[in-house]
């Protein structure tokens, strides 16, 4: 395998694990049928893709890019490859939340993937920062995008109910 792309796959395993599980969370959880509940999620999305983007920026002026692999003993990724990197996930999310907003379920994939992966970054930034000891790209960013995470998480456990659970409206049966 060439050495930068074998330096793209194992630098994105964290990514790739948080995949996994938005996946796991897509086909295990139903949207409920509460538009007033989708329409806050929406809004917070949308608010937490453009704070993505920031952070996107953050990260890229400052070499996320080469210095995140380097801690992993990886060659350093193209700028070139981490804009279109970035940019196409920013593309996806806009257009989940478009589908979500039409009641596609699908569009819940990458709107879990990017919860999850906001929330990792209130945790991960500053754990690099601290191994790195200063500063280390997009940590400044973090907690912004970290909180909309979590709470795009609850936002979303909201939204959506797993097979147990009934839908909001529908009064459970008698016992």
């Amino acid at each position: 395998m060439p050495d930068n792309l074998q330096s793209i796959v194992l630098g994105l395993i964290p990514l790739q694990i948080i995949l996994l599980v938005a996946l796991g969370l897509t086909l295990a959880r139903h949207p409920r049928t509460d538009p007033a509940s989708r329409d806050r999620l929406i809004s917070l999305f949308l608010i937490g893709i453009a704070a993505q983007s920031c952070h996107f920026i953050e990260e890229f002026v400052t070499g996320f890019h080469c210095r995140w692999p380097a801690l992993l003993g990886l060659s350093p990724w193209s700028a070139e490859f981490f804009v279109a990197f970035n940019v196409s996930w920013i593309a996806v999310w806009a257009l989940s939340a478009a589908g979500l907003r039409a009641g596609i379920r699908a569009a819940l994939f990458p709107t879990w993937f990017f919860a999850i992966g906001m929330t990792v970054n209130l945790v991960g930034h500053p754990l690099l920062a601290l191994n790195a000891g200063g500063y280390f790209p997009g940590f400044w960013t973090s907690p912004v995008v970290g909180a909309i995470g979590v709470t795009l998480l609850g936002r979303l456990a909201g939204y959506t109910a797993g097979a147990h659970l009934e839908p909001i409206g529908v009064a459970p049966p008698d016992s």
